[in-house]
């Protein structure tokens, strides 16, 4: 790999042994996938992916501490991806136990150790970093240390800035060296699409599914969407953004989408339309049938297909503030419509803290609390993780929740019918 003078220094010791360690990881990174040189990071902040303190993860914190200990701080603030617990979500004594003995043990330890390294402020822990209230939205052509796969495919799709699908504790290497290596999705050549998406629908396909069915054709190539503008117009307002922040983390979560092109909509489909197509380009046409084929072949793992959801997630990746006003009005009417005054489900509602603390300066928080849903910053991923909360019939409509977890995917639409009214 052909290195600058200053880089080059950097991986001979002259700014410490840390940093040389730092520097020689991302080299072998970089050689590994065949980049030829290194590229600056230029966001104002970046963005981490490991955010919980499980007690199993003793080498990351042993990493960190060196950092800490040797005085190596990220050249940027950080944010984080979400919190794993909060008092406020419904978990009984049992599921709690585990929590707090068994599995995020290290979380006080290790966000102390996140201050000193960077953190961006103590509620800066969520999936969504880009959302207007949290504060860290890239510009077009920002070179980004990212790893959170909903969030580098964001990113780079709907506001052009450039960044590959890295591991967690690579970002942090990128952000405190200063550089990232030269290749996929950084460069021209491997922003160029792959796949050509024609979505002939009868109407606005639900993003999470139709995400799912591009990102299992595609896994990690890059596909150009024909078709998708027609429902969401041909400027990236807050409804078309929100659509495409759950659609995008389907493509990463149920294949490996680092970039998505839609076409007439997202900046560099509509700064260079289909040039953008590289040569030969296999077409998959997405109609209703394919959609319901799909959906169809989700697996259902609860111990009893048939049981009665005890609890459901909305929000991973975390909500809008766009999303949850729109929701406040669906579960309202799905109430009204039912005769029930609340939920008839523990139902939790996910976003940044940021956008929760916008959202509780709306009378529209009132409004969804008296509803029975619960608003939090957790991550649902993480307590899914614990094995006692693995068991049970937990229903969601995201997409990412139901690959990684033993959540039972549902539409929006039955979503709403199941914890308004009740059932299966």
């Amino acid at each position: 790999m052909r290195l600058t003078a200053h880089q080059q220094e950097m991986l001979d010791g002259k700014y410490g042994e840390t940093k040389a360690k730092v520097m020689k990881t991302l080299v072998m990174y970089g050689e590994t996938f065949g980049a030829e040189d290194m590229v600056a990071v230029t966001s104002e902040y970046n963005h981490l992916v490991t955010s919980f303190g499980l007690k199993v993860m003793s080498p990351v914190y042993d990493l960190m501490q060196r950092l800490v200990d040797d005085g190596v701080a990220s050249e940027q603030k950080f944010s984080m991806d979400p919190r794993p617990l909060d008092k406020n979500v419904p978990a009984s004594f049992l599921q709690n136990f585990v929590f707090n003995k068994f599995m995020y043990t290290k979380q006080d330890t290790y966000e102390k150790q996140l201050e000193k390294l960077g953190l961006m402020n103590k509620d800066a822990f969520t999936c969504t970093c880009y959302m207007d209230e949290v504060g860290n939205k890239p510009k077009m052509g920002d070179i980004l240390s990212w790893s959170e796969s909903s969030a580098v495919v964001y990113a780079n799709s709907v506001l052009g800035a450039r960044c590959n699908r890295n591991s967690g504790i690579m970002d942090i290497m990128g952000s405190i060296a200063g550089y990232v290596p030269n290749f996929g999705l950084l460069t021209d050549e491997g922003r160029r699409a792959t796949w050509i998406i024609k979505v002939e629908t009868t109407k606005k396909p639900d993003a999470q599914l139709l995400g799912s069915a591009i990102g299992m054709k595609v896994m990690e190539d890059v596909p150009y969407v024909y078709g998708l503008n027609q429902y969401l117009g041909s400027e990236l307002d807050d409804a078309a953004c929100t659509y495409l922040k759950d659609f995008g983390a389907a493509t990463a979560s149920n294949g490996a989408v680092g970039l998505y092109h839609i076409h007439d909509l997202t900046p560099e489909a509509k700064l260079h339309g289909e040039k953008l197509i590289a040569e030969g380009a296999p077409v998959y046409v997405i109609d209703d049938a394919e959609l319901q084929r799909v959906k169809d072949s989700y697996p259902v793992i609860w111990k009893n297909p048939d049981a009665t959801p005890k609890l459901c997630f909305m929000g991973c990746p975390h909500m809008s503030l766009e999303q949850l006003k729109s929701w406040t009005d669906k579960v309202e009417a799905g109430l009204k419509a039912a005769g029930n005054k609340e939920v008839v489900i523990p139902t939790v509602f996910t976003a940044a803290p940021a956008v929760l603390a916008e959202f509780e300066r709306t009378e529209y928080a009132a409004r969804l609390k008296k509803c029975g849903v619960i608003t939090s910053y957790i991550c649902p991923l993480m307590y899914m993780n614990n094995p006692l909360c693995k068991t049970m019939p937990v229903i969601t409509s995201s997409n990412k929740l139901r690959t990684y977890t033993s959540a039972k995917y549902l539409s929006d639409d039955e979503i709403l019918v199941t914890i308004t009214k009740g059932g299966k």
